[in-house]
């Protein structure tokens, strides 16, 4: 299958994996296509899956696994309906996926939530859900020492029209003890502006395993701030998690690059697993109603957000995430 290149350049960031501090030598990625989904195997080893079904309301990686094969993301939602007893728990919230890139409010529709699931949210949730609707796979190439996926989507509206245009570009890399997923995203504002209101609930996303959570792991940011009261709604360079997940001391940390939109980001991680990057909820993070953090894309523009996930064995010090995190600005 041939795939048409997309309008911007990747480099595959090749020599970033061979000289970041705590990295062994790149071992080869392998991506394989199988119907909507790309599976991602490094080493020989399967490391994740990229879905991209047009039936589902935005595209996601899962599941996310360690050099040693154990997972650091939660386990679902590939599912229509929620688990009983599981309907009233905040902290289950279905439409978060492993990883994911989406915005509660962009031109005032939900692309957060997911109308799958509408039936299970409170009341005050927005209910004019937008979709990410799958346009293409403009590259999927493999490589000794990373690989690439690049796709592309409509934003459309609750009445089906589309207003925007996305392009997700993932590049997968690791050695023998660690993985990397560097991640852009591009949205593109068509004939009319793209507005990205100011809310919490966004907007580049992880979800990760419940070992990791605030009752067994720990989470920490590039601030020197530790659990959610420190590191919830303040910017940082980066946020990392860790903990213990079958006898094995893992965790996973999140960059966000000098190059990405308004950086560095504030954070909307909570306790219950969530780490996500969001520039626009300044008004609840900074509790202030007078703050608006909202953004609005010019007709014909764009705005690039940049990030990595860095899976790594032991805690955040024992992996070097600070110093991982210095290479990686140097050549983001």
């Amino acid at each position: 299958m041939k795939f048409r290149l997309l309008r911007f350049a990747i480099p595959l960031l090749a020599i970033g994996v061979l000289c970041s501090p705590g990295q062994s030598v790149a071992e080869r990625v392998t991506l394989k296509q199988q119907g909507n989904a790309v599976e991602v195997t490094i080493g020989g080893k399967f490391f994740t899956t990229y879905h991209f079904d047009p039936k589902i309301a935005k595209a996601y990686l899962q599941p996310l696994r360690t050099a040693n094969g154990v997972v650091v993301t939660r386990g679902y939602p590939v599912m229509e309906t929620i688990p009983a007893g599981h309907e009233h728990d905040r902290g289950f919230e279905p439409h978060q996926r492993p990883l994911y890139f989406a915005h509660g409010d962009i031109n005032g529709y939900n692309f957060w939530a997911e109308g799958l699931y509408s039936k299970y949210y409170p009341p005050t949730t927005p209910s004019n859900f937008g979709r990410m609707v799958f346009r293409k796979l403009e590259e999927v190439r493999s490589g000794a020492s990373s690989g690439l996926i690049r796709a592309s989507f409509d934003l459309v509206g609750p009445d089906g029209k589309t207003f925007a245009r996305e392009d997700q570009s993932f590049t997968f890399s690791g050695g023998k003890e660690t993985r990397m997923v560097d991640c852009i995203f591009v949205l593109h504002a068509l004939d009319k502006p793209v507005k990205f209101g100011d809310t919490k609930e966004g907007t580049f996303a992880v979800r990760v395993a419940p070992e990791l959570e605030a009752t067994n792991g720990t989470m920490t940011n590039s601030e020197g701030g530790q659990g959610e009261a420190q590191v919830w709604g303040k910017r940082a360079n980066w946020v990392n998690v860790d903990g213990t997940i079958d006898g094995q001391k893992v965790g996973i940390a999140v960059f966000d690059s000098p190059k990405s939109f308004r950086h560095p980001t504030y954070w909307h991680a909570r306790g219950y697993g969530l780490l996500a990057a969001n520039v626009f909820g300044l008004s609840y993070f900074l509790n202030d109603p007078k703050q608006d953090g909202s953004y609005t894309i010019p007709p014909g523009q764009s705005i690039t957000f940049s990030y990595r996930v860095f899976i790594h064995e032991g805690d955040s010090r024992q992996a070097k995430v600070a110093e991982e995190y210095g290479e990686y600005s140097k050549h983001p």
